[in-house]
């Protein structure tokens, strides 16, 4: 289990595929560790050397101290994969982030768009709000722990047939969302809550791809189609029958998806 300092704190990544192809940076949802990307190694790790990684907080990377007055921000995490790309020594890599992946993805490429070579932004968007609907969560894991919270989460991760279909994987991924320090996810939660990437996206000049779930209930189409049309030239796909994490139920359609988009980008 590779570990490395990065920033300030301790990361916990993978990076597999062949050592001279281009870097594709994977970044999770909250909530969840880098295995959410598992299914769609064998595919893209052909032709990208992938890096996956827990975010702050989430699967075995470090956890910080979160208050209200101290939590984590948008910047904070965009500058954690900075730290981690500069520890590795890698100067520019394909970006691609999930949810709060997304939104830090979109962050990365504003601040640092020297190290974007080009941007997959999956069941995301720009606004993820309103704020009280994470001040709500915040205080209901804060007064009751993250149990309290799994059955709406993974009602809005994965489709009603995913669910029924397939209780040994929905078992799996609560105890993946229990495993999650409290302060990691409430650090994340308040950086979603405090986020607006809409205004600054009109300046992310790297080759975008938006994709969502046409069933995702977290962030749906149409916050998707925002997005997309607010940043220049990005292109838009719907995954049909998938929800907010299509990288666990539609792996193949998604890694079609996103090799297809890369793949037309010219190389360095």
């Amino acid at each position: 289990m590779p570990f490395i300092d990065a920033g300030g704190i301790t990361v916990h990544y993978d990076l597999t595929g062949p050592a001279d192809a281009p870097v594709l940076l994977l970044a999770n949802s909250i909530g969840t560790s880098f295995h959410i990307w598992d299914a769609m190694v064998p595919a893209l790790s052909r032709r990208y050397r992938l890096l996956r990684y827990d975010m702050r907080g989430h699967g075995l990377t470090q956890v910080t101290t979160v208050t209200e007055a101290a939590g984590y921000t948008m910047d904070t995490l965009a500058d954690d994969a900075a730290a981690l790309l500069d520890a590795l020594g890698i100067a520019r890599a394909h970006v691609c982030g999930l949810s709060i992946g997304g939104m830090m993805a979109q962050r990365l490429a504003v601040k640092a768009p020297e190290r974007v070579r080009g941007l997959v932004l999956c069941d995301t968007a720009g606004l993820i709000g309103p704020p009280s609907v994470w001040a709500e969560r915040i205080a209901a894991i804060r007064a009751r722990g993250m149990a309290s919270i799994a059955e709406g989460v993974m009602a809005r991760w994965f489709t009603e047939g995913f669910r029924a279909e397939r209780p040994d994987q929905i078992r799996g991924y609560v105890a993946m969302l229990g495993r999650t320090t409290e302060d990691g996810y409430v650090g994340c939660a308040m950086a979603i809550r405090d986020a607006d990437l809409r205004a600054d996206n009109a300046r992310i000049a790297a080759p975008t791809l938006v994709v969502v779930g046409e069933r995702d209930l977290a962030t749906p189409p149409a916050l998707a189609e925002e997005l997309a049309a607010g940043i220049p030239g990005a292109r838009f796909a719907l995954l049909p029958d998938a929800a907010h994490i299509p990288c666990v139920e539609r792996p193949d359609e998604l890694a079609a998806l996103i090799e297809d988009f890369l793949g037309a980008l010219p190389r360095d």
